[in-house]
């Protein structure tokens, strides 16, 4: 019903930016918090960024002041911004929308990962 396809992920050297895409497609009726997570092997998925629909944003301490969260609701699309980024945040990035169905049906749906390699 729901698909979430990200892109933009890749290698990059530290001090470099990548930005990530989330497009939301199906039987969308409306799309509330988006959001980025990214998890490394062995550890829990972790938060990374949140943007609830009317825009009020939460970071990880972690990425405050290099990452940007933001979204483009006529396109159903959340973007992050990744810039002066370190060899620490090389993950799996995944997005997370909430939305809600043309149905009514509430859905937290997750995106497939795109991996970010920060290493010189």
């Amino acid at each position: 019903q729901v698909q979430l396809v990200e892109s933009g992920g890749g290698l990059v050297q530290p001090g470099g930016s990548l930005r990530l895409s989330c497009a939301a497609s199906g039987s969308i009726y409306s799309v509330n918090r988006m959001g980025w997570y990214r998890q490394t092997p062995g550890k829990e998925r972790e938060l990374v960024a949140t943007i609830t629909g009317g825009g009020a944003t939460n970071y990880a301490d972690s990425v405050k002041g290099r990452f940007t969260i933001s979204r483009d609701n006529a396109k159903n699309t959340v973007y992050l911004q990744m810039n002066s980024l370190k060899p620490e945040d090389t993950a799996v990035y995944y997005c997370k929308d909430s939305l809600v169905l043309v149905s009514g049906r509430y859905l937290e749906v997750w995106g497939q990962g795109t991996l970010v390699t920060v290493s010189s």
